[in-house]
């Protein structure tokens, strides 16, 4: 995934009102710019610290910059739009980067599923085989050496869970996809000192059928993409 143009830097000042950052520019001078992170963004907060903003040509936009990428005191870089996600694996998918997943004639996203009304965020099938439902989350949560998702209660999360179980108990193949955006991270398991219900629900799911990848994602101010798999420990 390129970002074309190139990504424009700032110093962060604060992040508030959830969507809300300021950052001051090169110049002195200080801009709004929407963040596009749900999530509390534990340990993703670095005032004082470079980050990179992405511009919109829309002008019905109150806030035309997103925020795209952090840097962190230690020199690690996160992705802090989680709205990429699923386009980093659509295209890692494509690109056969994630093997898991290969061999599929068609991929469609955002298709209604499940009992709970919930939408998948990618949907594989082909003739010879079962149809794949996948799940993406975004992983940018690093305590000590390991990756931990959510870094929130997430109850939208654990109805993803369940609605993956469903589909597994029903013959089909559920996964779920951390896509890692966070350069330091190289193992991920789930936050239960964060979010217990989720984390017990995630083991529920591992031994229901569900299949749990990880994946890497490179970052630059001037492209994202999923490169490597990582460890999964459930």
């Amino acid at each position: 995934m390129d970002f074309s143009p190139p990504l424009q830097q700032g110093t962060l000042l604060r992040r508030y009102k959830r969507f809300l950052a300021d950052v001051q520019l090169d110049d002195g001078s200080e801009i709004t710019i929407h963040c596009p992170n749900t999530g509390s963004m534990k340990n993703c907060l670095f005032p004082g610290e470079t980050v990179w903003f992405s511009t919109s040509d829309n002008p019905k936009r109150k806030y035309p910059n997103t925020w795209e990428l952090s840097a962190t005191p230690e020199n690690h870089l996160i992705g802090i739009n989680t709205g990429r996600a699923n386009a980093l694996a659509e295209e890692a998918i494509n690109n056969g980067v994630i093997t898991e997943l290969g061999g599929y004639t068609s991929l469609k996203r955002e298709v209604k599923y499940g009992d709970e009304n919930s939408r998948i965020d990618i949907l594989l099938s082909d003739e010879t085989k079962p149809l794949c439902y996948v799940e993406i989350k975004s992983c940018t949560l690093l305590e000590q050496t390991a990756g931990y998702f959510p870094d929130s209660v997430t109850t939208r999360g654990q109805k993803h869970l369940r609605e993956l179980m469903h589909m597994a108990s029903l013959g089909h193949r559920a996964v779920l996809l951390f896509v890692v955006q966070h350069s330091g991270i190289n193992l991920v398991q789930a936050a239960a000192h964060i979010d217990p219900q989720y984390a017990q629900l995630l083991k529920q799911s591992v031994n229901s059928g569900v299949e749990v990848l990880a994946y890497q994602t490179e970052l630059s101010a001037l492209s994202s993409k999923i490169t490597r798999r990582c460890k999964v420990i459930v």
